[in-house]
């Protein structure tokens, strides 16, 4: 397939797919007129890509999983560095999940303290 079908079934942008391609994330065949061509696994290939990135994982960690996806399922092989990787990637949330929990504080004090100081 062309890369626009695949941007269709992905729902990814020809410009992201390209970006991925030059991340060395999708490894298209090219045709004897210099065309891309996908097959279906380079659907699911970026749907996990797109997966992996809504969690938070930066593309240099993504590239990590990829080679450990299993065929025509969601799933990775389970291994020790990736799960090191996703232990690492849990305590980033984390981290965020506190910051902004930290950022609502503040926000509904200073909501609260206009709130009472007006007649």
């Amino acid at each position: 397939m062309k890369i626009g079908e695949l941007s269709r079934r992905s729902r990814t942008s020809i410009r992201m797919l390209r970006y991925y391609e030059g991340e060395g994330l999708l490894t298209p065949v090219r045709g004897p007129n210099g065309y891309r061509d996908y097959d279906a696994r380079d659907v699911e290939t970026v749907r996990r890509i797109r997966s992996l990135g809504t969690a938070g994982m930066t593309l240099p960690v993504i590239r990590q999983f990829l080679p450990c996806a299993l065929e025509d399922r969601g799933a990775f092989e389970p291994c020790d560095e990736l799960k090191d990787t996703l232990r690492r990637q849990i305590a980033l949330v984390e981290d965020q999940v506190a910051k902004l929990a930290d950022s609502r504080a503040l926000l509904a004090d200073l909501l609260d303290a206009m709130e009472r100081s007006t007649p």
